[in-house]
């Protein structure tokens, strides 16, 4: 499995995560409802985004910002391929990110 920084851009995951934190992610992780993951998304093959894993769907993952009214995801594009799930934010405030448990959504 492979590790690397990814900065997070806008504020699709707020408050969980800022514009400008930047996370540590896995490749090849598995993946579970709660998660938060980078995606691709069919439609824009040269866009990442951070977003929480929802459920699985036919064609990858529906996905969804945490924050409603300032994210684009699965509810405008569809399902999205995750890529590599969110294990810490390493910066400005290291710690664990963590999955959100089923009765948050």
């Amino acid at each position: 499995m492979r590790w690397r920084r990814v900065a997070v851009r806008g504020p699709s995951m707020s408050p969980t995560l800022t514009d400008g934190d930047v996370v540590l992610v896995r490749f090849g992780a598995t993946v579970r409802a709660g998660d938060v993951v980078l995606v691709r998304w069919p439609e824009r093959p040269g866009q990442l985004s951070v977003k929480r894993a929802d459920r699985p769907a036919d064609d990858g993952w529906w996905v969804r910002g945490d924050n409603p009214f300032g994210s684009t995801d699965s509810r405008t594009l569809g399902p999205a391929e995750v890529v590599a799930v969110v294990r810490a934010r390493i910066w400005p405030r290291p710690g664990r990110v963590r999955a959100a448990s089923s009765r948050d959504g």
